[in-house]
């Protein structure tokens, strides 16, 4: 299933999958299901008590005979308000060689607030006074059922679902100033765009095999493979839910290939009108404006 979040033109959010060209309506189904969930991470958390729920979905999208047109829709991003977004620093070898530093022998964690999300097709409004802006291709994992102390060989059981997200950063609260304020410097507002849809896990069986690519006004400025991870995502999960319960919605991104803009020379900040294309395999494409 490709999961959304779409806006209808009563301003209301509802829940949808993207069938074909157009939208099948979820939250009306769910309504007369009886099921009480109002958003994404409502609809995770039931299908984590309801494993029943999955496949009553999955047999209505295929039986649904109409829908919204795909083109006339508002998409949002597919997860509104994660419990958190859990992230990896520096997780490709190339992106730590460009970075200067030797790749770590633990994942680095940190983090974004989960109120930075943006969805696809919006602006990201530059901050007052921020002048490095940057940019970071990521493949976010969606969790689906609780997670403490997960082991290795089951981790992936534990997965809703991916998706695509730009970790935006304002690189001078990273690396310019003491002591560094990373994890404030990717939560402004609008630094998480998020999107088009979740791909649910059944549908992507080796998330370890994926293209990652990111294009500034058309300039391919990212590309990546997630074969190339230093921590796979079954790893991240093990190590992360060891210390930390991962719950149904919460986020990990998982890092980014090499080509950020803070580590070219000259540098690359993005400014106002850039546009930018983000594309993971499977998962279609993530298109953002700076403003």
């Amino acid at each position: 299933m490709k999961l959304v979040t779409y806006k209808t033109k009563t301003a209301e959010y509802h829940i949808g999958a993207i069938k074909n060209a157009d939208i099948v309506d979820l939250s009306s189904h769910l309504k007369q299901s009886g099921k009480s969930a109002r958003n994404m991470v409502e609809l995770i958390q039931e299908m984590e008590n309801n494993e029943a729920l999955f496949s009553d979905l999955n047999r209505y999208i295929q039986s649904a005979t109409n829908g919204t047109p795909l083109i006339e829709s508002e998409l949002q991003a597919p997860l509104l308000r994660p419990g958190k977004i859990v992230a990896l620093g520096r997780n490709y070898a190339d992106h730590a060689q460009e970075t200067g530093v030797q790749p770590f022998e633990n994942p680095r964690i940190i983090s974004k607030f989960p109120s930075s999300i943006t969805g696809p097709n919006t602006v990201i409004h530059i901050p007052a006074g921020v002048k490095k802006l940057d940019f970071e291709i990521e493949l976010a994992v969606v969790m689906g059922k609780k997670a403490k102390n997960i082991a290795r060989n089951v981790a992936l059981d534990y997965v809703a679902g991916y998706t695509i997200l730009n970790d935006v950063s304002a690189r001078e609260f990273q690396f310019d100033i003491n002591p560094p304020q990373t994890t404030f410097a990717k939560s402004m507002d609008e630094f998480c765009p998020l999107g088009p849809y979740i791909l649910t896990a059944d549908e992507l069986k080796n998330p370890q095999e994926l293209e990652l690519n990111l294009w500034l006004n058309g300039t391919l400025m990212q590309h990546g493979n997630t074969r190339d991870m230093l921590f796979p995502i079954d790893y991240q999960i093990e190590y992360i839910s060891s210390f930390t319960t991962l719950e149904p919605g919460d986020i990990i991104a998982t890092g980014t290939p090499a080509g950020t803009g803070a580590f070219r020379n000259p540098p690359v900040w993005l400014k106002q009108g850039d546009e930018l294309k983000l594309s993971i395999t499977h998962l279609d494409v993530l298109m953002n404006t700076i403003a």
